[in-house]
């Protein structure tokens, strides 16, 4: 039985905490689909097609290299229902700190209750990529920084065309 992991996020945009939690993730399983969820009621940045190309880009080789299948795709119901959908087993949450631990601990309880079939591991930050987060990148490249420590190189390019400053 292959393991399949689903790893959730909003990835607007995709950040070197995300890569690091997949470099990690596919030394865990076997495939690794990495899920945009789809909010109507949030206004992202990049477009569904924009972070899927990003996604693809970004992530493949790094599965590619690990020997772990992947893919992408988008939701726009319950997590755990996505996984389920997908044929996951295992979802795949990163954790910065003790902050994020607790309210992964909340949904990853939920989850359980819900679909006792999938389990959630819990993927530490490393050290150098613990602050970064999406909206801190959106809010440094909005205002004309440089984010080319906190994205793949992809990424900042791509930022640049949003915000040519």
């Amino acid at each position: 039985m292959s393991r399949i992991a689903l790893y959730p996020g909003s990835f607007d945009p995709v950040t070197n905490g995300h890569l690091d939690v997949v470099r990690q993730a596919v030394r865990l399983c076997d495939r690794l689909i990495v899920a945009i969820g789809v909010h109507p009621g949030k206004k992202p940045m990049f477009s569904i097609e924009e972070r899927l190309e990003m996604v693809e880009e970004v992530f493949a080789p790094v599965a590619a290299a690990a020997g772990c299948a992947f893919d992408c795709t988008t939701y726009d119901n319950l997590t755990v229902t996505a996984a389920q959908k997908a044929g996951a087993t295992i979802m795949i949450r990163g954790l910065r700190d003790g902050t994020d631990l607790d309210y992964e601990m909340q949904i990853s309880g939920m989850n359980e209750t819900m679909a006792p079939d999938v389990h959630t591991v819990f993927v530490p930050a490393s050290v150098a990529v613990r602050p970064i987060t999406a909206t801190l990148v959106r809010q440094i490249a909005a205002m004309g920084g440089d984010v080319s420590a906190f994205v793949p190189q992809q990424v900042a390019a791509s930022l640049k065309t949003k915000f040519p400053g």
